[in-house]
């Protein structure tokens, strides 16, 4: 995968060094002036194009007031350093040419001088430049799925399909890796394996931060903003979270905030909007997440600016932990069948399968106004996840795909421990893209299948390993992975169980580290066992085992598994059984090995991919 950019990346520690040769000195573009033991003004003097703040985790955020002219421009929210700089992230200057720029800085740590607050690191290591180094010097940065270029990212928000392109946008903390500063960043793709950066799209403004929403295109010219004009609706979180509207004429690289925001107001806390244009009734449907009283409130408008209150679902159904977040309801065809039934996503959070994020959902029936959920033979709802793994969050669909599809994209973390993975430059991930698909399970449930979207087929590079047919017993057999990228690669697997009590499938390196896969067929079970997979002791709630139903009826058990160097995606049978689980080995795993428990079983087909990453 190729990530270009059209916007400026941090700094590492490691890079500050090479970096200096196209600085300043602090002291000749930078006057910093004390005023007290935590209040501190850093004047700009200079044409330079970005300024970069040293960054230390380990603090609280400081606020920085960008004053321009003697007028407040923005806040920003920053760790800055106190004995140490952890990385740089840089401050766009360029828009600010020819004007007078003061950071007023107000320090949350406690000094008892002066001359004590002076010494904090990151006075002296304030630095100026034109142009940014690119490069990326982490070794867990995935090699194939989408990441930002720097910084903290969380939800994907406000993806449409338009002109042959498929525009990501998601939750992005310019100045930091930790959560902070919310504003919608944004990559487009034009094949969703090959990723663009662009500068920022929607930022924070009077009303609050950038929180989570969606987009569509207009082609009615319902909105009056132009006939396929992109219309979006987000979150502005401020003192209270609110509902606004922007729209873009230029196929969502900038945004035009709507004046008369919000144009949804709530008592309580309420977020994540997710809207369609719905060709039956001929108006736009609104899911918005009533977030603390678990609930999805369902709105109507003729033109994204005028709200109705239609209804509401959930109350008392599925898994109530936590609370509800990031929505998205839509119509697909069962597989098999002549029906169709209406999907709706609820992302919840803590309250996961196995602790801490998940992703479940409902299917049943909407009148445009309605959802109705469907009950089991017994008249309950069941609780349905749509992947058992830890490590996937706040999943969304693409608006206005091509050819009816539903392909969505997913966070690749957990709540319970995002900010503290064993990365810097950046954190977290995006799933690779998917395509969701219904299909009807033993027990006359309709259920939800995720499968990797079809364009990830272009990811294949050598094949490394193709087994037509091999025994598998308790002694086992074991086959490299490729050793090219890191081990990163794809590898398809079908295998007939026998009379094996459970299969297993670990993947390893020669430091004793390892991933467990271990099929069940009695219970139609696959289990992920992380616990020795590499680096586990950043969080009590990272070393762990899931489990997700295979729904293969006793017979074969097929798997497609995607290892990145930080994640392993795992697809059973034609993506009826999901995990999807990050990993941090110390060294790449080199090997695969299969063996049976309690008898014989047979491998039909094996193929290893390497991946095909472009330079």
């Amino acid at each position: 995968m190729k990530l270009k950019s059209q916007i400026a990346v941090s700094l590492t520690a490691l890079q500050l060094s090479s970096f200096a040769a196209l600085s300043v000195n602090a002291a000749d573009g930078v006057k910093i002036e004390h005023l007290g033991t935590n209040n501190t003004l850093v004047r700009i003097n200079s044409p330079a194009n970005y300024l970069l703040l040293p960054v230390q985790e380990a603090y609280d955020d400081a606020t920085v007031n960008v004053v321009v002219d003697g007028k407040l421009d923005k806040t920003i929210y920053v760790r800055l350093a106190k004995s140490k700089v952890d990385y740089s992230v840089p401050f766009d200057l360029s828009k600010y040419k020819g004007h007078d720029v003061v950071l007023n800085i107000v320090t949350s740590q406690n000094r008892s001088t002066v001359r004590e607050a002076k010494e904090d690191a990151c006075w002296s290591n304030f630095r100026l430049t034109d142009t940014i180094n690119v490069a990326n010097y982490e070794k867990y940065r995935p090699a194939y799925h989408h990441t930002p270029l720097y910084g903290w990212m969380n939800d994907p928000n406000g993806m449409f399909y338009k002109d042959g392109e498929w525009h990501l946008y998601y939750q992005w903390n310019p100045y930091g890796s930790k959560w902070q500063n919310m504003t919608w960043g944004h990559s487009s793709s034009t094949d969703l394996v090959n990723w663009q950066h662009h500068p920022t799209a929607i930022e924070p403004n009077g009303f609050g931060t950038v929180f989570s929403g969606s987009s569509a295109v207009d082609t009615e010219n319902s909105a009056g903003f132009g006939t396929d004009a992109v219309v979006a609706m987000y979150t502005s979180a401020g003192a209270s979270q609110i509902q606004s509207l922007a729209y873009s004429l230029d196929n969502g690289e900038t945004f035009t905030i709507y004046p008369g925001n919000p144009v949804i107001t709530q008592e309580s806390e309420a977020r994540d909007p997710n809207i369609f244009w719905n060709s039956e009734t001929n108006h736009w449907t609104l899911i918005l997440a009533h977030a603390l009283d678990h609930e999805m409130l369902i709105f109507t408008s003729p033109d994204t600016k005028e709200w109705t209150l239609q209804s509401s679902f959930g109350k008392g159904l599925g898994a109530q932990d936590g609370v509800w977040e990031c929505p998205d309801l839509f119509e697909l065809p069962v597989e098999g069948t002549d029906i169709k039934k209406w999907v709706l996503f609820c992302n919840i959070n803590p309250g996961g399968p196995f602790g801490g994020s998940g992703i479940q959902y409902f299917i049943g029936d909407f009148d445009g106004k309605t959802f109705t959920v469907d009950t089991d033979s017994n008249g309950n709802v069941p609780t349905k996840w749509l992947d058992y793994g830890k490590d996937n969050y706040a999943i969304v669909s693409w608006s206005d795909a091509p050819d009816n599809r539903r392909t969505a994209i997913g966070w690749m973390s957990n709540w319970q421990y995002a900010a503290e993975v064993p990365t810097k430059q950046f954190r977290s991930a995006n799933t690779l893209p998917r395509e969701i698909s219904l299909f009807k399970g033993a027990d006359g449930q309709i259920y939800a299948a995720s499968t990797p979207s079809p364009e990830l087929n272009a990811l294949r590079g050598k094949l490394t390993t193709n087994v037509k047919s091999s025994s598998i017993n308790a002694r086992g057999k074991t086959f490299a992975l490729p050793a090219e990228n890191d081990g990163v690669c794809e590898i398809l697997l079908d295998i007939e169980p026998g009379k094996a009590n459970s299969l297993s499938l670990t993947f390893s390196n020669d430091k004793g580290e390892k991933s467990v896969l271990t099929y069940s067929p009695n219970n139609e079970t696959l289990s992920f066992d992380r616990r020795e997979s590499g680096i586990v002791d950043f969080s009590q709630d990272f070393p762990a085992i899931t489990v997700t139903p295979t729904f293969n009826g006793g017979e074969n058990l097929l798997l497609r598994i995607y290892i990145d160097r930080a994640s392993m995606e795992v697809f059973a049978n034609d993506g009826k059984g999901v995990m999807t689980n990050l990993v941090f080995p110390t060294t790449p795993y080199t090997s695969m090995t299969v063996n049976s428990d309690g008898g014989s079983a047979k491998i039909k087909n094996l193929k290893i991919y390497s991946i095909n990453i472009e330079k």
